[in-house]
């Protein structure tokens, strides 16, 4: 990420006290919620000013803008995301339980995005601002290496380096698969699913 895409997305002040802590939590929560109420464009920095309890000048002491808001929230959002990443991974003892655990991230992110309104916009935005879908990109590099870094002593070393690419594909294309699959009605949508449930067992079988 460049010094600039940092300066629109990082926010003014980390929090040192718990007053300020909870004022950001605050903010955070006011601005998920109204995502989900009304949409992301339609949310602005004076509105969460008042529903979060105190002045537009309070939000703008920790975030120049609603990009850096945005970005915190996206920042929460995959702390949780790698902590359940892990959890799922830690169960992996052998090769057959690679695809196991490939299924339960698949079936978990995408129960987190279709169950939150407010995620789905959160996505969409993350992906129409060019320094946020930068911090996207920086995450999915991340989680395919938490994947990879438990699972490929499994592998032959010579498969390794195709093996870690290979993930990073497909930890990218999931996102794009869910929004998809999420426009779609209900018999439409499961077959995108196990149609990508399906891609990724093909891909994982030949390193298996």
């Amino acid at each position: 990420m460049t010094q600039a895409s940092r300066t629109i997305t990082e926010p003014r002040r980390r929090p040192k006290q718990e007053r300020s802590r909870e004022r950001i939590d605050a903010i955070l929560s006011t601005t998920m919620r109204l995502i989900g109420e009304k949409g992301i464009d339609a949310v602005t920095m004076k509105e969460v000013g008042m529903l979060a309890g105190g002045p537009i000048a309070t939000v703008y002491h920790y975030f120049p803008n609603k990009s850096a808001i945005l970005a915190m929230l996206y920042e929460r959002f995959s702390e949780v995301s790698r902590a359940r990443l892990a959890a799922i991974v830690a169960d992996v003892r052998e090769a057959k339980d690679v695809i196991a655990a490939s299924d339960r991230l698949l079936d978990d992110y995408l129960s987190r995005v279709a169950g939150d309104p407010a995620i789905q916009d959160l996505q969409n935005a993350i992906q129409a601002d060019k320094a946020l879908k930068n911090l996207d990109i920086a995450e999915t590099r991340h989680q395919a290496k938490m994947f990879c870094d438990h699972v490929i002593a499994l592998l032959e070393p010579e498969k390794h380096e195709q093996f870690e690419r290979m993930v990073l594909l497909i930890f990218q294309l999931a996102g794009g698969v869910v929004r998809l699959a999420l426009a779609q009605g209900e018999v439409e949508s499961r077959r995108t699913i196990e149609d990508y449930r399906s891609i990724i067992h093909t891909q994982l079988r030949l390193f298996l």
